[in-house]
């Protein structure tokens, strides 16, 4: 496997202040650090201290300290990580490795509490905890995004191509008009010329003749001017049957689209902001009872000898060792004082405790897995009907400019047609005028003035056309050339959105493949004798959100065993020895570090509380994730550590 991040020569690991830890310094080398110690040497607040460099917020201060310190030299760069006390919580700040870490923290530092880890033993929500970093709201949003964006560049394509299929059509008739215009100019030269003859032999009256020369350009002026402006008319009419079509199918939408209750907004946004609240309440929570749950583990394991000290100045004398060694003998029937209250507690009192605290903090993710599926529901409608509105405003101001510009355009009909009747009784009273003084005056040169002006103007409007057929050709040629620029796009909008609506899909059938992989090849290698396979089912289940009810993916866990005859069936994890769930659940863990790669920003993997299964499966596990992290750091009992690799680096002191 290939990370991006090169491990060099090691990392120099500096401590003050951390779990258990007043000061140390360990040098960690790529590879497999072994942290070998009994109990309450805190090797488990080296690993924290490592969390907490790395980005993790999950380390806790040392517990008469008001600020604790990690600095990590790696790869030439040092990174920092503070711990500072601030009434009854602690702040974290520096330059840590990582900027987020919810991802390390939830399938690289595989510490007991781990989520990932213990999701396997309390059959907790695998496919939500492998997508939990991915942001899927943005996801969608941005699936929205492109839709909308392929929609409009098909519409330009559909115009584009439609531009293509009128352009034939035009340049046969732009041929036909430059036809018409050569024709029409050699008839106007050849009437030129027969003027000029007939000016030749007749002796005419210029004035008569100037003064209907001068009629018939007015004539043709005015029919020019009336053309005009019954064509203008006659846009703005077909413009406004259009604008009031537009109208009706806004107003038709409009009554159409469903009614929005502001009241079912108001409740919805009054949900959203309730389990945001709880939500937060609840991940409070969770935190105070990891932190808990840690501390008080921590404290069964010796760590935290100040507090041990304190509890034994408490009972009088030297007596230290033996509060101690009472803690630590494992016992049921050891006894020693607790250390929040002061009073005498047996060691499984203790446990019965620690485990009512890890129930209630299985049932609170619980019920935080369940607020987040409600609040996504919540939101989901929210967005809805928002979404609604946003439409419902778009169509209301839609059909006010609508109407608007159906006034204008209605303004414009009747001005238009005023000044149509206008310049057609002016055209009218010059065809009289002409009329006038060709009656005056037959002379054949008269005649052929007349004609001349009247192939003049038909020669100019059919310029007029040509010149029109020009620049429709010239927008629709510039329209198709866009052709090949807006399907280049759509066909990068397609690859983007098929990249996103797979993204969810594809990481999930990773994490499904990359589990039942080497969940196949750890069972191979550890030899857990009759559970013959594990694997997780990649399904789908419909769930209601909101009104409605969706498909919804969902990962199944499976165990498959082997009787004493030979004949596989299924069981369930309860069924598992801790030894095998706890294997199981440190797979799922490898699972999701590769998947989402966690190793290409955080270089540690972390492994602790492995005494539940044997040493030369812990060795055989430790060697199968050698090969997947940059840096592995594993706390073990001597006994255990002894099993593993003699050329992995030892960590005897912290």
């Amino acid at each position: 496997m290939q990370t991006s991040r090169e491990t060099g020569t090691g990392v120099d690991v500096r401590v003050s202040n951390i779990g258990g830890i007043e000061e140390t310094a360990v040098s960690l080398t790529p590879g497999v650090n072994v942290l070998v110690g009994r109990n309450a040497t805190n090797r488990t607040s080296f690993l924290q201290s490592l969390m907490a460099v790395a980005g993790s917020e999950r380390a806790t201060l040392k517990g008469d300290s008001e600020e604790g310190r990690v600095e990590a030299d790696l790869d030439g760069e040092t990174f920092t990580r503070v711990l500072t006390r601030r009434g009854d919580g602690v702040d974290f700040s520096g330059d840590p490795i990582v900027d987020d870490a919810e991802v390390a923290d939830l399938f690289a530092f595989l510490l007991e509490d781990n989520e990932a880890r213990r999701a396997v033993a309390t059959q907790g929500d695998l496919r939500e905890l492998v997508m939990r970093p991915v942001d899927t709201e943005a996801i969608n949003d941005r699936i929205d995004e492109l839709v909308a964006e392929r929609d409009r560049i098909d519409d330009e394509i559909e115009n584009a191509e439609a531009a293509g299929r009128r352009i034939p059509d035009l340049e046969e008739r732009r041929v036909e008009l430059l036809d018409e215009i050569e024709a029409k100019r050699e008839a106007l030269e050849e009437k030129q010329a027969e003027i000029d003859d007939a000016d030749a032999d007749v002796d005419e009256s210029r004035e008569e003749r100037d003064e209907l020369e001068d009629a018939l350009d007015d004539l043709n002026d005015r029919r020019a001017e009336l053309d005009r402006i019954a064509s203008r008319l006659e846009n703005e009419r077909s413009s406004l049957s259009s604008v009031r079509s537009e109208r009706e199918d806004v107003a038709a939408t409009l009554e159409e689209l469903e009614s929005v209750s502001e009241e079912r907004a108001d409740y919805l946004d009054e949900q959203v902001s309730s389990l945001r609240d709880r939500k937060r309440e609840l991940d409070s929570t969770i935190t105070q009872l990891q932190s808990l749950i840690q501390f008080n583990e921590e404290m069964l394991e010796g760590e935290h000898t100040e507090v041990l000290q304190l509890l034994a100045d408490d009972e009088g004398g030297d007596g230290s060792n033996a509060v101690t060694d009472a803690l630590l003998a494992g016992a049921e029937s050891a006894a020693g004082r607790c250390w929040t209250c002061g009073s005498e507690v047996s060691m499984e009192e203790i446990e019965e405790t620690l485990d009512t605290l890890r129930e209630l903090a299985r049932e609170k993710r619980q019920e935080r897995s369940s607020v987040t599926t409600e609040l996504e529901e919540v939101q989901s409608e929210r967005n809805e009907i928002e979404t609604r509105v946003e439409r419902r405003e778009d169509l209301e101001a839609r059909l006010e400019e609508l109407g608007e510009e159906i006034e204008t355009r209605e303004a414009n009909v009747e001005r238009l047609t005023e000044s149509r009747e206008e310049a057609a009784d002016a055209v009218e009273d010059l065809e009289e005028t002409v009329e006038e003084l060709e009656a005056g005056r037959h002379s054949a040169v008269l005649d052929l003035h007349r004609e001349a002006n009247e192939l003049q103007f038909e020669l100019n409007d059919l310029q007029d056309d040509l010149e029109d057929i020009e620049s429709e050709i010239a927008s629709l040629e510039a329209e198709v050339d866009r052709k090949s620029e807006l399907t280049e796009k759509r066909e990068s909008i397609a690859d983007e959105l098929a990249e996103l609506r797979t993204r969810i899909e594809r990481l999930e059938a990773e994490a499904v493949e990359s589990f039942n992989e080497h969940m196949e090849t750890v069972l191979d290698v550890l030899d857990y004798g009759n559970v013959s396979r594990v694997w997780i089912e990649r399904a789908t289940e419909q769930v209601r959100e909101g009104r409605r009810k969706v498909e919804r993916t969902a990962f199944r866990l499976h165990v498959i065993r082997t009787g004493a005859d030979g004949t596989a069936y299924e069981d369930t994890v309860e069924h598992l020895s801790e030894s095998e769930r706890e294997v199981i659940g440190l797979v799922f863990g490898l699972a999701g570090y590769l998947v989402h790669e966690v190793y290409e920003e955080c270089p540690f993997m972390l492994l602790d509380s492995l005494e539940a299964i044997d040493s030369s499966r812990i060795a055989a596990l430790v060697d199968y994730f050698h090969e997947y992290a940059p840096y592995i750091a594993v706390a073990l009992l001597p006994e255990d550590a002894q099993a593993l690799d003699d050329d992995y680096r030892r960590v005897t002191e912290i």
